[in-house]
This record gives C-alpha cells, sequence and structure tokens, in this order.
C-alpha cells in the first residue's frame, strides 16, 4: 500500500541498453521496406522503461525446477518467476530485492515497485506471499510503472494488517476486504482481472468481487516494497479471453500459399501438419498487441520452423520470427544451436532450450509496443524490447501496426504439428 496514499519515488531507473544478440543462421530477404524514422521520444522512453536488465545473457544456471504441472501447462499457464533469476521483471526504485531460497524478497530501500516487464489483459493470477508483522506491501495489477494513485492508475491488492483500513485482501482505495488474515505464514492470492471485474481470492476464501466503472483494461503487474520484509513465490498466470484459430477440421480462417513447397494439412486426430519445405500459412486477422498460445511437436530432430507475427500480409515471411528449433551446443541447454525455440529471430536468443524433439510442448507469446516476451512449457525464455528505427518491414525495423500471424514451412526436412492454437488482440490501456 502506498505510504499515506502518496506517491513513492517516480525516477524510474530503467536504463539497461538492450544487447542485441547475433548467431542466428538465416538470410532473410527484405522486400517492401518502408523510410526508416528514429524512434519518437515517448518511444525510446518506453523502451529504457522495458529493457530487460539481463537482455537475454544470464548467468549459468542450475537446471530449473518444474515449475508447472501438466494440467496447469494444458491450461494455459506460464510462469512470472523462475525460482533462480529477476528475468523478466525489473525494479522502479533502490530496494533491494533479490532471489533467495527460491522467493523473491525485500526488505530495505526505496519504496517502489517490481514489476513485469511485460504487460497483461484478462488473466487469473497466482502469488504466494509471507511477510513480517506490521509489513505493508502490495500486488499491484494493470499498474503503471510508477503509479500514483491506486485509486486511478492500478488496482493494488493489499497485504497489511488489521489497523489498516484496506487490511489484507483489500483493493486500495477502492474496495475493502471483510476479515482479518495477518499470518507470518506463506498465504496464497488468487486473483481475476477480466474486462471490469477484479476478484480476491486468500487461501481459497473469496474476499472480494469488485467492478470498476472506468476499467484500466491492461498494464504491468507490480510487487512493492513499501514497509518491512516480505517475501513472494509460486507466482503464475493464466491469460484469459484467448479465442481459437484452429477448429481441427480444416483451415477456414487462414490463407494458404499453394505455389509453395510447404504443405500445410489437418491430420486425422486434429492436429496442423507442416511439411514439405519453405511455406507460410497466414492468419486472414491482423494483430498489433497480442497474446498467442499454441501446443506444437516436431516430428523429427532439429526440425526449424517459426510463427511469424506482425507480418506484412501476402508477402513471403515478412515478420517478426518466435523460433522453433530444440537443437542445443555441447549437451548445454543455455546453448542454443539456432537462436532456440522461443528467441526471437535474429534478435535474441532464447535464454534455454525448454522443449523436446518429438514431445509436445507449450509456447505463450505475448507483443505489445516495442516488447516482446515468449514462454516456452511455462518458463520464460525471451524478453525483448525492439529499439531499432521505426520500418514497415519488421525484419529491417520497428514495427508496431497490426499485421498477419504465420507459421512457417523452413525447408524439405520441415516436419511439425500444432494443436490449440489461440490467440486475443490486447485491449488499449484507458487512462
Amino acid at each position: 500500500m502506498f505510504a499515506q496514499h502518496t506517491c513513492f519515488s517516480a525516477a524510474a531507473l530503467w536504463v539497461s541498453a538492450l544487447a542485441v544478440l547475433t548467431g542466428c543462421s538465416a538470410n532473410p530477404s527484405g522486400a517492401g521496406a518502408g523510410t526508416a524514422q528514429p524512434l519518437a521520444e515517448s518511444q525510446r522512453e518506453t523502451a529504457d522503461a522495458l529493457s530487460p536488465a539481463q537482455s537475454g545473457q544470464t548467468p549459468p544456471m542450475a537446471e530449473p525446477a518444474k515449475l508447472l504441472t501438466e494440467a496447469e501447462l494444458s491450461e494455459g499457464w506460464i510462469t512470472l518467476f523462475d525460482g533462480q533469476t529477476l528475468f523478466g521483471w525489473k525494479a522502479s526504485s533502490k530496494a533491494n530485492w533479490a532471489v533467495q531460497d527460491g522467493s523473491i524478497t525485500v526488505s530495505g530501500g526505496e519504496q517502489g515497485l517490481l514489476c513485469t516487464t511485460t504487460e497483461f489483459a484478462d488473466y487469473a493470477l497466482k502469488v504466494d506471499f509471507r511477510c513480517e508483522q506490521n509489513t505493508n506491501s502490495g500486488v499491484f495489477l494493470h499498474t503503471t510503472l510508477s503509479p500514483a494513485d491506486p485509486a486511478k492508475d492500478c488496482y493494488e491488492v493489499n497485504i497489511a494488517g488489521p489497523d489498516n483500513p484496506f487490511p489484507t485482501g483489500s483493493l486500495v482505495k477502492r474496495q475493502p476486504a471483510d476479515g482479518t488474515w495477518e499470518s507470518r505464514d506463506w498465504q496464497s492470492y488468487e486473483v481475476t482481472v477480466e474486462g471490469p471485474r477484479v476478484v480476491v481470492q486468500l487461501n481459497g476464501q473469496s474476499l472480494l468481487d469488485y467492478r470498476d466503472p472506468q476499467p484500466l483494461r491492461r498494464g504491468h503487474i507490480g510487487l512493492q516494497f513499501n514497509k518491512g520484509r516480505v517475501a513472494f513465490r509460486n507466482i503464475k498466470l493464466k491469460p484469459l479471453g484467448l479465442t481459437s484459430l484452429f477448429d481441427g477440421k480444416s483451415l477456414t480462417g487462414w490463407n494458404t500459399y499453394p505455389n509453395m513447397a510447404g504443405k500445410f494439412s489437418v491430420s486425422e486426430e486434429g492436429c496442423l501438419r507442416v511439411q514439405g519445405g519453405r511455406g507460410q500459412l497466414e492468419t486472414a486477422q491482423n494483430y498489433a498487441d497480442f497474446a498467442i498460445h499454441w501446443e506444437c511437436i516436431t516430428h523429427a530432430p532439429n526440425v526449424n520452423s517459426g510463427v511469424f507475427f506482425r507480418c506484412l500480409p501476402g508477402q513471403e515471411l515478412m515478420g517478426y520470427e518466435a523460433q522453433i528449433h530444440n537443437g542445443f551446443k555441447d549437451g548445454d541447454r543455455s546453448q542454443p544451436a539456432d537462436c532456440g525455440t522461443g528467441g526471437i529471430f535474429r534478435r535474441q536468443a532464447a535464454r534455454r532450450v525448454v522443449a523436446d524433439d518429438q514431445k509436445w510442448f507449450h509456447e505463450t507469446l505475448l507483443a505489445h509496443g516495442l516488447h516482446v516476451a515468449v514462454w516456452v512449457d511455462g518458463y520464460q525464455v525471451t524478453d525483448w524490447v525492439d529499439q531499432r528505427p521505426p520500418d514497415e518491414n519488421p525484419r529491417k525495423g520497428l514495427r508496431l501496426e497490426p499485421g498477419t500471424i504465420m507459421i512457417q514451412g523452413h525447408d524439405a526436412t520441415t516436419d511439425l504439428s500444432f494443436r490449440k492454437l489461440r490467440a486475443a488482440e490486447l485491449p488499449k490501456r484507458q487512462e
């Protein structure tokens, strides 16, 4: 909660420079390029604010624990905290945020937030927390990077004692929760944010059901340091509102290119099969800021494919590419052989190859403005900000305009299947 409902430090320290990774072997051709223009000042500020702290290059890590069950993966859950690093998070003030014993902890420094670099719209969120007596903290939803008033620019799910006017479980300045929930043990929030509605559960019990007459629609998720030591763990999110792109029976809703070598078909099991050589299958609908989820399996080792987005409609694979390639070097999954599944091809390699060939895996991608994040089997592998000058063709520069989504046939050895393709355009944030 805000100290006496006043704004904490707004001097955000979002100054990490983006290190663009190289070493992805491809030779994409460009066509139809627009005139490159420098980023507007507001775009530059946004790029600085969202630049990942580690730019895709993380120190060697132990083998990550399996953070989600198969049932959770099938339902579309992803993890926002890998249990080892702050990859995908950025602090807005000088507080001593750290990872200790599989938890995110903070106990001192300037008041402020640790925010996801990704913005989310409708979702279910789970997070465990533990705090000392007299702690005042919170979990912020649909927040700006430096919120000033929880009645207007975020939803603050409070963590505070019973003497606070908004005790644990309340939405600060919006709706207090009934009951006393003060505890030194681990407790669990489950929050649903969907359109104007915010529903809060604590330890399996419903605390409030709030409807915002002026819904914010989307924003970052933030963990707050205000007063006292607090720890967070098991931070999981499931995007809501995604609709099917593939009916399992036909290619309805997709544009085909029969003159290209790649062949796209529907299997007896209701999967989308990709074979035969270079080709593309393109959505009829355009997407700018969006979330997409799919399941995929390669049918041979070292298969190369990808999912392209914000593409120039009708042109040959002219878009950003979320790579699909499960190879890695020298037995080290932190060294992808060809950008790695979930990497943004030729821009940022995946920090870890999570998926295995010839096994189904889950992939989730969110793109908003300059920022792209990708999760494979619920584990975030990419956190990238496009700071290139604008260009109509995203192979050559920043593209914010809507474009199609394409599934790639890379070469004659490409052989893989997709299922459960779902996507949703992200609504604009309402200020």
